[in-house]
């Protein structure tokens, strides 16, 4: 019998790389654009932003480098308040601390798993009446699916308040025919090692606005201002990709289409491989949308399966495979103790109902049909194992 450490590990969402990104970087090499700027970099922004549907596109370090940077373009200072997605990534909310203002946390609803209007709602009028409107509102489009934007974008304009679309996860994703981070006043994209598409570390912002962006790519390198010598009148960040990350990322946007259709195939064969059991419940798709699918996640009815999250999380790390918890709600986390939070309706949090109750299963485009059968049959295996013994208790 094949020992678990002989068995090849699969991971939950690796690179996959297309195989062109070395022409990129050799010709970067070959003409020296080996500084961080080069042709790399602007092509890459050009493909992106024609991509999204957006005027203009600033390529950065990091997703949250450019969360950052449209916090700041916004004028999110000390003393402010800009409410965030709760049931998200820790980045999407650690950008507000960097300005000195206050996350306020909203959220989710069961459609989408995203950012509730109703909860959002409650926020904006509780803060209307306050006198003190968010200087932002950062929707995060959780796992690929994305929130239910036309309610959120009228609820942001009628209060006044602009869209920051935390798009980190839905590269390729679609909401009534647009891409997202083309629906708010500024989207952010990441090409972190596990995203649908990577250039190892680095991010993207994108928007309408050009002036704007302008202003981003002066804050991205350092704020130097137009002189002969170093003259620096604001402060700025070295926020800016490099060229031969730059090159990585343009081959991989050339096959993101090939990445999305595989990881919808993978969710498809994973909701029809378990979706008939008992207790297992698969993250929606909201109507007139096109999730990206670059995570299956999925709920498992405790009561109606009579296993736990940690024993099925047990159950696939013996067997050599990768899955993860959903996030944690921020406004559970430590660093955020004490910080307000609207809920979606009356019952317990919604957010919180998903976090006790969900996981991430393995969904890497490069995956192979037998490695998803390996994950199936693992789950298959915990499931009925529970069912059996439950049987015999009977």
């Amino acid at each position: 019998m094949m020992a678990v450490q002989d068995v090849k590990r699969i991971y939950l969402s690796p690179p996959h790389m297309s195989g062109r990104e070395r022409h990129y970087i050799d010709e970067a090499f070959e003409t020296n654009w080996i500084a961080p700027l080069g042709p790399n970099i602007d092509a890459f922004e050009r493909a992106v932003a024609a991509y999204a549907g957006t005027a203009d596109a600033v390529a950065v370090s990091s997703g949250t480098a450019a969360i950052h940077l449209a916090l700041r373009l916004l004028e999110v200072g000390s003393g402010d308040v800009v409410f965030c997605s709760s049931f998200t990534f820790v980045a999407s909310a650690n950008p507000i601390r960097y300005c000195g203002a206050e996350p306020v946390f909203i959220d989710s609803e069961p459609d989408t798993w995203n950012m509730s209007p109703d909860a959002l709602g409650k926020a904006l009028s509780a803060a209307a009446l306050e006198g003190k409107l968010p200087k932002a509102v950062v929707v995060v489009h959780l796992y690929g699916q994305l929130a239910k934007m036309d309610e959120i974008n009228a609820l942001c304009g009628q209060y006044g308040v602009p869209v920051v679309e935390d798009a980190a996860e839905s590269l390729g994703s679609t909401y009534k025919g647009k891409q997202s981070g083309g629906l708010g006043k500024f989207g952010v994209f990441s090409f972190n090692g596990n995203k649908i598409i990577t250039t190892s570390g680095g991010g993207m912002l994108v928007s309408d606005d050009k002036a704007l962006l302008g202003k981003a790519r002066f804050l991205a390198t350092q704020a130097r201002d137009a002189a002969p010598h170093y003259q620096h009148s604001s402060m700025g960040y070295n926020y800016r990709m490099s060229n031969l990350l730059a090159g990585v990322g343009r081959a991989q946007l050339e096959v993101l289409e090939e990445r999305v259709a595989a990881r919808r195939a993978i969710f498809d064969t994973y909701k029809q491989a378990l979706s008939g059991r008992d207790g297992i419940f698969f993250m929606p798709a909201l109507e007139d949308s096109r999730p990206n699918r670059w995570l299956t996640a999925i709920t498992v009815d405790e009561q109606l399966t009579g296993v736990t999250i940690p024993a099925l999380l047990g159950a696939l790390t013996d067997a050599n495979i990768e899955a993860r918890p959903l996030w944690k709600p921020l406004h559970l986390q430590p660093l955020f103790e004490g910080a307000r939070f609207y809920a979606h309706g009356d019952g317990q949090p919604c957010c919180e109902r998903l976090f006790n109750s969900g996981i991430c299963l393995p969904s890497g485009s490069g995956m192979t049909a037998v490695e998803q059968v390996r994950v199936i049959d693992c789950i298959n295996n915990v499931l009925e194992a529970r069912a059996g013994s439950a049987a015999q208790t009977a």
